[in-house]
């Protein structure tokens, strides 16, 4: 029997506010989030969106995590278009392995019961 676990994420980034202090630059939010720029431009891994009551929403993977998670809050076609206010929390996992990272997000979708994937489901 093969054991999966999920992993721990390597970074959270949280809804917030900014509140610039003196000269500080003013970061424009996007949906809330201003924190995209923690998220390494050249890693791959799977990212996980949850609402404000930490239900699982939305659990994805990429080659490359910040342009892939900015794509959903922007792209017409992203399976949470309808629902990108809910997205409070976004917890990233940093996986390199193209093979791993499908096997963690087909695993993570139906151990947490992700409400708005809709491939990959088997609950």
């Amino acid at each position: 029997m093969i054991k999966i676990s999920i992993p721990t994420p390597d970074i959270t980034i949280t809804e917030r506010k900014q509140f610039p202090k003196g000269n500080e630059p003013r970061i424009k939010d996007i949906y809330g989030f201003i924190d995209f720029h923690l998220i390494p431009r050249d890693k791959g891994g799977i990212f996980l969106f949850f609402n404000i009551n930490d239900e699982l929403l939305f659990v994805g993977k990429a080659r490359k995590l910040r342009q892939r998670i900015k794509k959903h809050f922007e792209d017409t076609v992203s399976p949470i278009k309808d629902h990108r206010d809910e997205v409070h929390r976004i917890d990233i996992c940093l996986v390199e392995d193209p093979m791993e990272r499908d096997i963690y997000e087909t695993y993570i979708i139906n151990k947490l019961e992700s409400k708005y994937n809709v491939d990959k489901v088997f609950y």
